[in-house]
């Protein structure tokens, strides 16, 4: 959901952030009973802490059984917890991935929070099972949690842009610096961006994050490739279909329920992305021009994003 105007900050230098930026305390959970549709690896979920500015912010993961294939970053909205993404999150574990999620609540600078995170993926992150993370890193996210994905995957990219595979955000909301930090990732059109979004609504703030994607989708266009894909989902989508089943009565009331072909294309499209991203291919049907999202537009489930379409040529005098 959008975030309030006006909310706390609080600074930290650079410094503190890296040296304060720890995982502790972790609980495992045995893994899940069954895989979700359409993938088969075993997944388990566990908790911890993430030390920042004096704080222990809890975090979960999905933890996939065996070799891992790289790690995401799967970041819930405004006001919103990890809880909300879990099945989601789960989803693309499903498919090989190890996934993490920061509960974000206490936080009032969150820039510095995912400058923090990111150093600490790239310096020792442990998850909680002993396991390093993967070298290959994917951000996500909802909502703000798209923004704050955005500028974790910023500082990778600055930091060490061979460990960046690539972007899928999930009804983003922009906040400060979010077409930037989306520049840093595209690198030009040639690290890919992908999005889901739900119609414009109060809750996504009226496609406001639809300015600093047509800024990609123009630059990877003009780069000759096709670093940016947008979907749009129809037909009574909602802000939290990301969240599907772990949403609540209050974000339903406030943003509308989500429907549950909605919530399945979603983890649908973010799993075979994320997939792609960490493999560095684009083997997957989810994109325009391949079968699952041809369906899509044939059904009139969803439509292409409007950043995603070429621009129209003026009318001949």
């Amino acid at each position: 959901m959008t975030p309030r105007a006006g909310a706390p900050w609080r600074s930290a230098g650079a410094a503190t952030v890296v040296a304060t930026a720890l995982l502790t305390g972790c609980a495992l959970v045995p893994p899940a009973s069954a895989p979700p549709p359409g993938a088969g690896v075993p997944t388990a979920i566990a908790f911890g802490r993430f030390e920042f500015a004096g704080e222990a912010l809890d975090t979960e993961w999905h933890l996939p059984a065996g070799d891992s294939a790289g790690l995401v970053l799967v970041q819930h909205g405004f006001a919103r917890r990890c809880a909300n993404l879990r099945t989601t999150a789960q989803r693309i574990a499903a498919h090989g991935a190890m996934t993490l999620c920061v509960d974000t609540g206490p936080v009032g600078d969150t820039a510095a929070l995912a400058d923090a995170l990111a150093a600490a993926i790239l310096h020792g992150l442990t998850a909680p099972d002993g396991r390093a993370v993967p070298p290959r890193v994917v951000v996500a996210g909802h909502s703000a949690g798209a923004a704050f994905a955005a500028r974790v995957g910023r500082a990778l990219a600055w930091a060490d842009a061979s460990r960046l595979g690539g972007a899928v955000l999930f009804d983003p909301v922009a906040t400060r610096g979010f077409a930037d930090n989306l520049e840093a990732i595209a690198d030009g059109g040639r690290r890919p961006v992908y999005a889901v979004m739900a119609a414009s609504a109060g809750c996504n703030a009226r496609h406001n994050a639809l300015p600093a994607l047509q800024r990609i989708a123009d630059t990877a266009r003009a780069a000759g490739g096709d670093g940016f894909v947008g979907v749009e989902l129809t037909q009574g989508s909602t802000h939290v279909d990301a969240e599907g089943e772990d949403s609540d009565w209050l974000a339903a009331r406030v943003c509308g329920s989500p429907r549950p072909d909605h919530v399945d294309a979603l983890r649908t499209l973010a799993a075979r992305w994320v997939a792609d991203l960490l493999a560095g291919t684009r083997g997957a049907d989810a994109y325009p021009g391949r079968p699952y999202v041809d369906t899509l537009f044939a059904q009139a489930r969803a439509t292409p994003l409007a950043a995603a379409a070429p621009a129209r040529q003026p009318a001949s005098p």
